[in-house]
């Protein structure tokens, strides 16, 4: 009889989480519900999953339908008699949603469909046949006081909502109704949230309260035995064929795979046919052809059209995956494990990960909507939880604490907790709320193409991407059988076809940058990994990236690979990256090293017995402790965080610890093994993956090595990467590149290179308007080049203080005037002129007089201010700007010749890396340049960074001992003080020192000190 439950999914208002659901049922022995999450479908597929997992202890079953509110109001309960009562009402949410309709007061026709409205909504005798008004147990009375319903006995129900699971979750519920409301506790009405009854109880308890009127119970039994629902979860539910039948498509894939085949492999090779052919007979037998066909098919669409693309993930592993051209990494060239992409024994299909330019990857989202239709295609959904920090900021604000004290709470929680009583309550709900769902939002990259249509799984919403979005996410997509297509856009793709255009443009050469063979024995590329010199790189550039490719001393394609993998947290923090590189010398210096197992050597032999790739997971689980490969890709997925059944993995675990004592491994060894697995499982990559990065990286090291100043500009103009535009001016710069602030007659809207001249892009003036640059360009399209500031502002239609932007960045330098000369022109002008909002005859004919000023003084440093407030930073030499007289001991170029020495440098502030230690202590690693232009790293432990915190942007004075690690240096800091700016000299006319840019001087100079 319960009909209208709740979960946590209905977003800032329930509080049960799926399993938490369950044992309310189980203790109030309720064997059926039907689920009525608010305004969307999310929660059934975990719900069902949870079921059956549980079924040994409790059965339990649902149906489904959704409660329908208007800006909080109920407005109506939609119930699915089936499947495609279902399908229908996610129909017509998701109409309501994608058309950003209001939802009405009174339901419209929904076939197949109970409809159940709040009492007091509407009056009995206009009810359809398939509509009933509910009644809760605080409104019988309501109800005994109307005799009139008792002729429409038929058309009421008992309705006992289902929110919380005691009067604890009630007082959890209404603070989740005052962040939702954004209010305070004390503001929060009665009408803005649940009553404190909506809480599961055993049928008996629940009769007992309607007892004067069984027929509501009757009714609402009536109702919840009419509904059921069908889903068998993991069943395959994506598109079955492309063609008409699966054997058609099976018939291309195979012919296309095979065309491949002979033009890349020896086709007489008996190896490579055998495995060739074994992949083809698995991908049959598993009936993924269908699956292949989609992403050849979108490969095929997308070299069509010259876009450029990256297959990575598992699916690299896979020869067919690589002759039909959807990965480009040779399997067999890097011995790529197979069985991590597929196995017999497999029952998902694989993963393909296709990256594309991050502008042209909405053309690809535009190619598969309009192929396979909206009816059968969405984005997959993600949720956003709550966490931490913003957790307790957000309740914070509903116990109505100041600014100040939010601040306190969410920067330095470990100092406010156990206060006082209201901060105590803030951490205990904080506690419960942690992983709790808050919101819909959209997975990263997941595309659903399913055979039904996309609405019997779930309603859609419309995000601003404009494309229908589902309400589960991925882990629940994957329970039901729903299988992504991951199609991810990044920046390193377009700086690399970006660097190509500008290549032609401005030397008139033709670059083939998908010549990887001469990519990987350039000795330029080779200099450039060994010297860990890759800023603006793909994946290569951090500093933490660039530390290890110094350790590694990599000049070669397979260290790469590795690298790309081992730098990820789980190798990293379980000491298997220090074990690596460490087995990686000694191997290279002809010595030998002490490993965990011989057989780990034999496994592992190309990484030294170290587990680096996700493959490595099924590899030692399957060939060192004997589980099959069905068991050691659930290990393998569990460690990564996309298998969920606890009790699944337990049982995995024990069996892994058995098999290794039956095969005779020592308990000390087989407890090691797993501790690597554990490590670095959820965050390793497959070797395929890794190995598709490198080959994207290989082709930026090779643009940057052989056209450095088009790469930098291609970076800055692809606005991506690991550091901020700053940097990679700075890195221009070093390049040889002679950089021009914004120019009106020299600057696009992007960064521009002519020969070894670089104009600064007006989209980099923080406070110019997007309207003020499209009239620029637009006017110098149609009319050529500004003679002067006069005949730009007859031309171009802006006002003053858009204006003063454009003088103070130095945009009519080409009229020989100072600033402020300038300046006061247009003050003068605009003193005479009205602007008007078109150009008229009048307005271009009139002739300005210009006014006789004194020489106005005006100094460098004076500009290098006015760019750090237009630009963000200064384009000279940020070192001209300092105002201390400290001095440094040492450059980083003399770091390896000071080691264990106590030295004191100055460094220019580029990034600083938050960690902490196993004590939970933080700690940072920070990355400057000194005078030379040249970056450096710095450690700064636990004591240091209290004593010493980073405060911002700016110059540092670093004092502390040098040590290095594998031929890498670093300064251990003892002490760091901010170094202060020379001062800032203003002379400028009046209206100037009045004028307030969007982004303040004060806050950004402030920032540098």
């Amino acid at each position: 009889m319960f009909l209208n439950c709740h979960t946590w999914y209905s977003f800032k208002y329930g509080t049960l989480s799926a399993d938490k659901f369950f044992d309310e049922c189980k203790r109030n022995n309720v064997h059926k519900v039907i689920i009525t999450e608010i305004n969307n479908t999310a929660s059934y597929i975990e719900l069902l999953r949870i079921i059956d997992e549980r079924k040994s202890e409790f059965e339990l079953s649902i149906a489904l339908g959704i409660e329908f509110r208007e800006n909080h109001a109920l407005q109506f309960i939609a119930i699915a008699k089936n499947n495609t009562g279902f399908e229908n009402i996610n129909r017509y949410l998701s109409r309501l949603n994608n058309d950003s309709m209001t939802i009405p007061s009174r339901a419209p026709v929904i076939e197949e469909t109970f409809i159940v409205y709040p009492f007091g909504k509407i009056e009995p005798n206009v009810l359809r046949r398939n509509e009933f008004i509910g009644v809760r147990t605080s409104q019988v009375s309501k109800y005994m006081l109307r005799p009139d319903y008792q002729g429409y006995k038929e058309r009421f129900v008992a309705l006992q909502p289902v929110t919380f699971a005691s009067k604890q979750e009630w007082n959890l519920h209404r603070l989740l109704r005052c962040i939702d409301l954004n209010i305070l506790l004390s503001k929060l009405q009665s009408t803005q949230h649940a009553p404190d009854d909506e809480i599961m109880v055993s049928s008996g308890e629940l009769e007992k309260k309607y007892r004067q009127f069984p027929e509501l119970v009757q009714n609402a039994n009536m109702i919840l035995n009419a509904c059921s629902i069908a889903f068998e979860l993991g069943v395959d539910k994506n598109l079955k064929s492309l063609t008409g039948g699966p054997e058609s498509d099976w018939e291309i894939l195979v012919t296309n795979a095979w065309e491949g085949f002979y033009r890349i492999y020896d086709s007489s090779d008996p190896v490579l046919r055998e495995r060739f052919e074994r992949e083809l007979s698995i991908i049959q037998l598993k009936d993924f052809g269908t699956y292949f066909l989609i992403a050849y098919d979108l490969i095929k669409f997308t070299k069509e059209k010259g876009y450029d693309t990256i297959g990575r993930g598992s699916g690299a592993n896979s020869m067919v995956a690589y002759c039909l051209g959807i990965t480009n990494v040779d399997p067999i060239e890097l011995d790529l494990y197979f069985e991590r992409f597929l196995n017999a024994e497999r029952t998902t299909p694989p993963d393909f990960d296709i990256d594309f330019s991050w502008d042209q990857r909405d053309f690809i989202f535009d190619y598969l909507f309009n192929k396979y239709g909206q009816e059968h295609t969405c984005l997959l959904g993600a949720h956003v939880t709550y966490q931490g920090r913003n957790t307790l900021r957000e309740l914070g604000k509903v116990f109505g604490l100041p600014k100040e004290e939010l601040d306190e709470l969410s920067d330095h929680p470990e100092c406010v907790k156990g206060r006082d009583h209201i901060t105590t309550l803030i951490f205990k709900y904080a506690e419960r709320m942690y992983e709790m769902p808050a919101s819909m939002t959209i997975h990263a990259c997941g595309v659903l193409i399913t055979e039904k249509p996309i609405y019997a799984y779930t309603a859609t919403f419309l995000p601003p991407k404009n494309y229908p979005v589902s309400n589960f996410e991925m882990h629940s997509a994957e329970d039901i059988g729903i299988y992504k297509f991951d199609i991810l856009s990044q920046r390193g793709l377009g700086h690399i076809k970006e660097t190509a255009r500008l290549v032609r443009l401005n030397q008139n050469k033709i670059i083939d940058v998908h010549d990887f063979p001469s990519f990987k024995k350039d000795e330029k590329v080779k200099e450039l990994l060994k010297s860990s010199r890759c800023m603006g790189c793909f994946y290569v550039e951090s500093p933490a990236m660039r530390s290890l490719l110094g350790k590694l001393k990599c000049e070669d394609y397979l260290t790469l690979v590795a690298a790309s993998s081992i730098i990820r947290p789980g190798v990293s923090s379980s000491g298997m990256m220090k074990a690596y590189i460490e087995r990686f010398h000694i191997s290279r210096n002809g010595g030998t090293y002490e490993s965990i197992h011989p057989r780990m050597d034999e496994l592992m032999k190309e990484t030294y017995g170290v587990m680096v790739y996700q493959e490595d997971v099924i590899r030692v689980a399957h060939h060192f402790a004997g589980l099959t490969l069905t068991e050691a890709d659930v290990l393998r997925r569990a460690m990564s965080g996309k298998y969920r059944s606890r009790k699944a993995f337990e049982m995995i675990e024990r069996k892994f610890y058995q098999n290794c004592h039956d095969f005779g491994y020592p308990r000390h060894v087989a407890e090691r093994v797993w501790f690597e697995i554990q490590s670095f499982g959820g965050y390793s990559f497959a070797k395929g993956h890794s190995a598709s990065f490198a080959v994207e990286s290989y082709q930026s090291l090779y643009l940057k090595a052989h056209f450095p100043l088009e790469f930098m500009v291609a970076v800055i103009n692809n606005f991506g990467g690991f550091y901020t535009h700053e940097f990679y001016f700075h890195e221009l710069r070093m390049s040889g590149g002679k950089i021009q602030a914004p120019c009106i007659n020299n600057s696009d809207l992007l960064t521009n290179i002519k020969g070894d001249v670089v104009h600064i892009g007006l989209d980099h003036l923080k406070s110019l308007e997007n309207k003020s640059v499209d009239a620029i360009l637009t006017e110098r399209r149609r009319s050529g080049a500004f003679t002067g500031m006069i005949n730009f502002l007859k031309r171009v239609d802006i006002g003053l203080e858009q204006l003063r932007i454009l003088i103070r960045i130095g945009g009519f330098r080409f009229t020989g005037k100072t600033k402020q000369e300038l300046m006061w022109q247009a003050i003068f002008y605009f003193s005479e002129m009205k602007v008007k909002k078109s150009h008229t005859q009048d307005l271009f004919d009139y002739q300005f007089t210009e006014q006789v000023l004194p020489k106005l003084h005006r100094d460098d440093v004076q500009d290098a201010f006015d760019e750090i407030e237009l630009l963000g930073f200064p384009l000279c030499d940020p070192f001209q700007l300092l105002g201390s007289n400290e001095k440094e001991d040492i450059l980083s170029k003399d770091m390896m010749n000071n080691l264990k020495k106590q030295v004191t440098m100055i460094g220019y502030y580029v990034t600083a890396k938050y960690t902490q230690t196993k004590h939970k202590q933080v700690m940072y690693f920070g990355t400057f340049y000194d005078r030379d232009g040249i970056v450096f790293d710095t450690v700064n432990f636990p004591d240091v960074a209290r004593q010493y915190p980073f405060r911002g942007r700016g110059f540092y004075l670093l004092k502390g001992k040098v040590v290095e690690d594998f031929g890498v240096p670093a300064l251990e800091v003892t002490a760091m003080e901010k170094l202060s700016l020379v001062h800032r000299q203003v002379n400028l006319p009046p209206a100037e020192r009045t004028y307030t840019p969007n982004i303040s001087l004060s806050a950004q100079v402030e920032e540098f000190q």
